[in-house]
């Protein structure tokens, strides 16, 4: 699955921080934008703990894409 933005972008160097809890890659007092920095890294924990996996893909000014993939999983009786 993908979620794709058209917002502000990520530097390529905030990439991977992205992920770490609490992590904002603008954590001035004075950020345009609010949030705790858990979103993102809960949702990789989610999808990690199914066997699958998280990337994003970004350019500041074009926006992002997320891209997730959780393998299939056949129940066990």
């Amino acid at each position: 699955m993908e979620l794709q933005d058209n917002g502000v972008g990520i530097p390529e160097k905030n990439l991977q921080s992205i992920f770490e809890p609490f992590h904002q890659v603008d954590g001035s007092y004075t950020r345009e934008y609010s949030g705790t920095g858990l979103g993102l890294a809960l949702v990789k924990q989610f999808i990690e703990m199914q066997g699958g996996g998280v990337s994003v893909e970004s350019k500041v000014g074009q926006g992002s894409k997320f891209s997730f993939k959780i393998p299939n999983q056949t129940p066990q009786n």
